[in-house]
């Protein structure tokens, strides 16, 4: 009888086999796949603003958002982007020594910075683009509550809702493997990501796009001032947006998304369904 999915070790094993090609890429084309990827979440990431901004209710905000944002993971996994916080799961690859982990390593630093460049040529793009008008400037503002919000947040959130985000990434990304049609890709991915959005939860590449956009927004004095109006936002709060706020979000949100996706997904399933297998 003809199965219609992989078994979750088959789809462990479809990661190991899709990370040594991740591995063996060479630096121009991890750099390319690494910025489409950044740009592809960035996408995602300004719909799902573009949606939820004008909707009072912060949970049915959420969900709104939620049903939106998964456009960009769908993008990666369907158009072979190479993404930061879904590469976490080279761990496998690497445990089964298949890869080594200066190779592993390679990948994630050049990913995670061609990521960035990705999501900040959209968030430049966006600034000319006249989206942040809508609603009277409302969007502009909104992205920069956002920013302020993600600048402002304590290291130890940071961490914790970075762990319980690439939970739910490389949960789909799994997921898209255990998929053998490209309907099944699409459901795979939409329902953990929509699940992490819907939370609240830190994704590093997404606070990438999120941050900047919301700096760049905030050099707008239409903009700021709808902000204060709208949202009680101070030029203080304000002010926080600068490289420094970057930092404080996306150093212990970066952590907490490789302890999320490598220690409690990939090391977890490399003894659950590959140990002894290689």
């Amino acid at each position: 009888m003809e199965k219609y999915f992989n078994n979750p070790s088959e789809a462990v094993e479809a990661n190991v086999i899709a990370s040594e090609g991740k591995a063996s890429l060479s630096t121009g084309k991890m750099v390319l796949a690494g910025m489409f990827a950044g740009a592809f979440i960035a996408f995602g990431a300004a719909a799902s603003s573009t949606a939820a901004h004008g909707v009072a209710d912060v949970g049915l905000g959420r969900v709104l958002a939620g049903a939106v944002f998964p456009v960009g993971l769908m993008m990666v996994v369907l158009l072979g982007g190479e993404l930061f916080t879904g590469n976490c799961l080279m761990v496998t690859a690497a445990l089964e020594k298949r890869i080594t982990w200066k190779e592993m390593l390679r990948n994630l630093l050049i990913v995670y910075f061609s990521n960035m460049a990705g999501a900040l040529f959209i968030a430049g793009l966006l600034a000319f683009s006249g989206n942040l008008d809508y609603s009277g400037g409302l969007l502009g503002a909104y992205t920069i509550k956002i920013a302020v919000g993600k600048a402002g947040l304590s290291p130890i959130r940071g961490i914790a809702s970075g762990i319980l985000c690439n939970i739910l990434v490389c949960a789909a990304v799994l997921m898209a493997a255990a998929a053998k049609d490209i309907a099944g890709k699409i459901w795979a991915v939409f329902f953990p990501i929509a699940a992490f959005v819907t939370g609240g939860f830190e994704h590093c590449v997404a606070n990438m796009f999120y941050i900047p956009a919301g700096m760049i927004a905030a050099m707008d004095p239409a903009y700021a001032a709808k902000a204060q109006e709208a949202y009680g936002i101070s030029a203080e709060q304000m002010a926080a947006l600068n490289v420094g706020g970057v930092l404080q979000n996306l150093l212990p949100v970066t952590l907490g998304n490789l302890i999320g996706g490598m220690a409690l997904v990939g090391i977890p399933m490399f003894f659950m369904h590959r140990k002894g297998k290689a």
